[in-house]
């Protein structure tokens, strides 16, 4: 529990790859990366440079550089002396188990093993590794070298000091981490949002509300005290003085009436014009890149707020 890990190896340096480069050499780590993409290190570098003013703004550790960035030809050179792996390819069961194998191989035998996959089940991605025991997942939130939540899930056959070793990990470079005890499809922060994404499509769908709308109901609304308290104990005060009981008595029935629906609309052709039309609305003429900034200089100021608050939040401490 006490190593000390000084090098990682980033395989496949997409958006969740580069988010973790970003995390890592921020704070102060050498990183070597490598995507089979003949364009990946070129995206890669571009994304770090876009996202390394809000790191500056949030804070360096001693020794952060851009610098220390080692972008390497092949996965053997990628892995070679890293004290910990984070896969980040594309969500296929098939290729996440080939790869994780190949890199089983190259990696020196302590070496740990996460996939930053969202929802592929770790027993089944550690299939084909000879030493399935340092395999396991690490589901990092978009953008990871902002957001601090890292959902740990074991396999079937994860050894418990990997998971403790990982927990160490992820803490050294500022996340918090959630071990989710039972494999199960989606892990918590993704079925969740799931469940939400899945009634807004209906909403814009049905002709109930636009893009827009949808997102101002959660930016003025829940969003904001979803940041500190999530959804239980938001809904543990609506029951006033006595708290989530009366609350269930009082709002429980209203569950049973038929307000949302359980299943994900057909993404027809008006559908998705429609979402598109709203976002491009929304986005007002800005690019990607222009809005990324603009998340993460607002990410920093919320998250420097919300932190003075987290050591006697929502019951989590010492479990996060």
């Amino acid at each position: 529990m006490s190593e000390k890990i000084a090098r990682i190896a980033i395989v496949g340096s997409g958006v969740i790859g580069s988010g973790w480069a970003a995390r890592c050499l921020a704070a102060g780590l050498d990183v070597s990366a490598f995507d089979p993409n003949p364009d990946g290190e070129g995206k890669l570098r571009a994304a770090i440079a876009n996202a390394w003013p809000a790191l500056s703004r949030r804070g360096l550790a001693p020794g952060a550089r851009i610098e220390r960035l080692h972008y390497a030809p092949n996965l053997a050179a990628c892995v070679e002396g890293a004290g910990f792996v984070q896969e980040n390819a594309p969500e296929r069961e098939a290729l996440k188990q080939d790869l994780l194998r190949e890199i089983e191989q190259a990696a020196g035998p302590d070496v740990l093993i996460a996939s930053s996959t969202s929802g592929l089940l770790p027993s089944r991605l550690q299939a084909k590794c000879s030493r399935p025991e340092r395999v396991l997942v690490g589901h990092p939130f978009n953008p990871v070298y902002l957001l601090p939540l890292v959902e740990i899930v074991g396999g079937e056959r994860t050894a418990h000091d990997a998971i403790e070793r990982a927990t160490a990990f992820y803490r050294s470079i500022g996340m918090r981490p959630l071990h989710v005890r039972k494999e199960v499809e989606g892990f918590l922060a993704d079925r969740l949002m799931e469940a939400l994404w899945r009634e807004a499509l209906w909403l814009v769908n049905d002709g109930q509300a636009t893009t827009e709308e949808i997102d101002a109901a959660i930016v003025y609304g829940c969003g904001l005290r979803w940041s500190l308290m999530g959804t239980f104990l938001t809904f543990h005060l609506a029951g006033g003085d006595a708290g989530m009981r009366h609350m269930l008595h009082q709002f429980g029935p209203a569950l049973k009436l038929p307000w949302t629906k359980l299943i994900a609309p057909e993404l027809t052709d008006a559908l998705i014009d429609r979402v598109v039309d709203g976002c491009e609305h929304q986005a007002a003429g800005r690019s990607v890149k222009e809005l990324e900034r603009r998340r993460d200089g607002f990410l920093i100021e919320l998250l420097t707020l919300v932190e003075k608050y987290w050591p006697e939040a929502e019951g989590l401490q010492g479990r996060i």
